[in-house]
């Protein structure tokens, strides 16, 4: 019988786990409402908020969080018995994805189309993204009173107002042989229609109008924005018994769902945790707000200076500190095995996979992952190990970029997915729970 009650229990976490994460994917429509959204969470549990640029007051026992750039953000609870040797335990993820940003003047015409002029942004699998429904979001630069202060507002048109169209197979008959897809013509979004018999010239700034309108100001006060164009659609369970998640935006909303969650869960009394939500991940992070630059560590030694400690005793806290980076890993596809390593293949519904490689595209070594799963073993979270292929590579995750600039221990986490950067990705739905359980023990252990 309570064999039975504990397994009802647990069920009802990884349902509620699941529901949170699919709000998440809903709201995360860009990196800004990534950030804003988990900064709503935040607040609600009594976060307060800080200013790169003030002094901060802090205490042990209190709970902070800073937004940089409005896609960057670093969130930190500080040990009511914190010492200057207990150090940091960070868990990093990424707030942005693979997708098409639109360019500035974007308004384009062919007869009477209205089509918006795009460029893609990170490792886009094109054509998924083809006759799907689309939304545009993001941040507007609006004109204000001070020119080194524009009024930045954050927009969401989510009506369905685009598409990528395809070419019928009767045009194309060999279509199913594989096409190569031209990312500036064949991609452009349809978004409209010009109506008939209208002047040369007239409605040419018919997006920027469009979006003018949604904020309620005026086509001449927008003078440039940050938008990408993301799939309308809702994340759904999907198999016989909800054995999977079909969802846009998995990579990374899974990872960010888990640091913010186990954020507000973890209960070290000793030590700063840290959740870390860097942009830019998929096109390299060596931005002022990626993972790649020195802010992590700026913010870090910040927090020691404000506590009372000194730089040497910051710097000394490294050897006690340890970072886990949460990305997505490579799940093992059905209909494609020998795309896999022959043992180290990681299936969905198998929970956290922890990835390795030698090349250290993967920045885990065998003390990390000695700590990682005797957590797993020790709390009964599945996990799994993944390696890839000796003769292919499979891309690489923040982990190591960031430890390049904070040389501390790292071990790269994440769920495993199959159709990894597609518009809609797989995953498994049993392992979400797994992974927030994992980095919450890590942030109370």
């Amino acid at each position: 019988m309570q064999n039975m009650l504990r397994i009802g229990v647990a069920k009802v976490k990884k349902e509620t786990c699941n529901k949170e994460l699919m709000e998440l994917v809903e709201h995360a429509v860009s990196p800004f409402h990534a950030v804003a959204y988990v900064a709503e969470k935040l607040k609600e549990d009594e976060f307060q908020e800080l200013r790169i640029k003030d002094q901060w007051n802090l205490e042990k026992g209190g709970k902070y969080f800073v937004v940089h750039h409005g896609t960057t953000m670093f969130a930190f609870t500080i040990g009511k018995d914190f010492h200057a040797e207990d150090g940091f335990r960070i868990a990093a993820s990424h707030t942005d994805f693979p997708c098409f940003r639109i360019k500035i003047c974007p308004e384009m015409t062919e007869e009477r189309y209205e089509k918006l002029n795009v460029e893609s942004y990170g490792g886009v699998m094109l054509n998924t993204w083809m006759d799907r429904p689309l939304s545009a979001a993001g941040r507007v630069a609006v004109r204000g009173k001070d020119v080194f202060h524009p009024d930045m507002r954050l927009v969401d048109l989510k009506k369905s107002i685009a598409t990528i169209p395809n070419l019928a197979i009767h045009m194309n008959r060999d279509i199913n042989k594989g096409v190569e897809l031209n990312k500036q013509t064949d991609m452009i979004p349809v978004i409209g229609m010009l109506p008939e018999n209208i002047e040369k010239g007239a409605k040419k700034d018919f997006f920027v109008t469009y979006v003018a309108k949604e904020l309620g100001v005026a086509k001449e006060d927008i003078i440039n924005y940050d938008l990408n164009l993301y799939i309308a659609e809702q994340a759904a369970y999907v198999g016989m018994e909800d054995e999977f998640i079909s969802a846009p935006r998995l990579d990374n909303m899974t990872s960010v769902h888990a640091v913010e969650k186990a954020l507000l869960l973890g209960n070290r009394k000793k030590g700063i945790n840290v959740g870390a939500f860097f942009d830019h991940e998929e096109i390299g992070s060596k931005t002022k707000q990626g993972a790649g630059s020195m802010l992590l560590n700026h913010i870090m030694e910040k927090i020691y200076l404000s506590l009372g400690y000194s730089e040497l005793e910051y710097k000394s806290a490294m050897d006690s500190s340890m970072l886990l980076a949460v990305d997505v890993g490579h799940g093992y596809h059905p209909n494609q095995n020998k795309k896999h390593d022959p043992v180290n293949k990681g299936a969905l519904n198998e929970g956290v996979s922890i990835k390795q490689a030698a090349s250290q595209s993967y920045a885990t070594d065998s003390e990390g992952i000695a700590i990682v799963t005797q957590i797993c073993e020790t709390y009964d979270i599945p996990y799994s190990q993944f390696t890839n292929r000796s003769d292919a590579t499979s891309g690489s995750t923040l982990g190591s970029i960031a430890s390049a600039m904070l040389p501390i221990m790292t071990v790269d986490v994440g769920v495993p997915l199959v159709a990894m950067h597609s518009a809609r990705e797989l995953m498994g739905s049993e392992d979400q729970f797994a992974l927030v359980k994992l980095v919450k023990k890590y942030f109370s252990t």
